[in-house]
């Protein structure tokens, strides 16, 4: 049993987004300290087998955070510290946002699962960018960009930008995301015209490496209008998936009736078979996210196509250790199978 195993009752007492801030809080006050070699030492696992090359970066290994977690760019420091092999910050739109009123975070613990409706609540690009120009980190760390909620859908491309102009110089990479299911003005942004314009904004901005970030809500002819855009605008990567509105009949917690995004284990079939379903279509490597909490999780991912994964609802769950027991896990089932390295098995299981 661990020490997060027995403080987890405890701050599953405190509303979720309290609980999250104090862990947040607590990586956010070791980011840039030399605690962050005491725990690299205790929780980052050093394996070439690991290691993926992908859209321009090198992964020590393929676990990463999601955005969402560490949205304000407090904390990639500690997170890589951590064992996770890459950081995606935000969302971060162009001006600071409060956000969706509170309550506004929910845990689903019979499903394994969380419901967030944040609306984005973060302290603006300029601010995110300040503090992503100071940091030295030694993973990639990805900025999601993210329309502010008063623009009008017409001034996006724009918007979006003006976001990315602001976080350039301390982003590795960049994911565009026109998906969250929690802020207003976001629905119009994933048809194809939309899109077009707020990519093709940021290809001519020089943003690179480029990835977009994909609902799961979407119909499958809508994301084969998304990979075609990927294709013809050169884009280095796609993430599958965002959060979803939808609600599995199997759900046990009463919590599943608040709106907002679901995440976590009741998203993990789902997600994985969108990662699937964009492998087949486009050559560039997929960010695979939805339901990873385990090294069986992560592995099933990375045989649908996925080159590397994220997480955030499994750290809820499974805490701190979660991205070392994952990269221990996965080295074992890369070696039950005879695969030489986390390369070798991208993919595998495409028709």
């Amino acid at each position: 049993m661990t020490v997060y195993d027995l403080a987890k009752p405890l701050l599953f007492q405190l509303p979720p987004e309290t609980a999250h801030g104090l862990g947040h809080g607590m990586l956010a006050l070791v980011d840039g300290t030399p605690i962050e070699q005491l725990l690299a030492h205790r929780y980052v696992v050093d394996d070439e087998r690991l290691r993926v090359d992908a859209f321009g970066q090198s992964f020590r290994n393929p676990v990463g955070v999601a955005a969402g977690f560490d949205k304000n760019a407090e904390a990639p420091g500690a997170l890589a510290a951590l064992g996770f092999g890459h950081v995606e910050v935000g969302g971060v739109t162009a001006e600071p946002q409060a956000g969706n009123p509170r309550p506004r975070m929910f845990r689903l613990p019979e499903d394994g699962g969380v419901i967030n409706r944040m609306g984005l609540n973060n302290d603006g690009a300029a601010a995110v960018g300040r503090r992503l120009a100071a940091a030295d980190v030694d993973v990639p760390v990805g900025v999601n960009i993210a329309k502010t909620e008063h623009v009008d859908s017409a001034d996006a491309p724009a918007d979006y930008r003006e976001t990315y102009e602001r976080v350039a110089e301390g982003g590795d990479f960049f994911v565009v995301n026109v998906s969250c299911p929690n802020s207003e003005g976001f629905r119009e942004l994933q048809n194809r015209d939309s899109m077009e314009a707020i990519l093709g904004a940021l290809v001519d901005a020089g943003a690179a490496p480029l990835l977009v970030k994909l609902s799961p809500d979407l119909p499958e002819p809508a994301v084969e209008d998304a990979l075609e855009l990927v294709d013809e605008l050169d884009l280095d990567g796609v993430v599958a998936t965002n959060t979803t509105t939808d609600r599995p009949a199997s759900l046990r917690s009463p919590n599943r009736v608040e709106k907002g995004g679901l995440s976590g284990k009741p998203v993990e079939h789902r997600a994985t078979k969108m990662v699937r379903f964009v492998a087949e279509r486009t050559d560039v490597p997929v960010v695979g996210v939805g339901g990873v909490s385990t090294a069986e999780d992560a592995y099933r991912k990375i045989r649908a196509g996925a080159s590397v994964v994220q997480l955030y609802t499994g750290l809820i769950y499974r805490g701190p250790s979660i991205a070392r027991d994952i990269n221990r896990g996965l080295l074992e089932l890369l070696e039950r199978d005879g695969f030489d390295s986390v390369t070798d098995a991208v993919g595998v299981d495409l028709d």
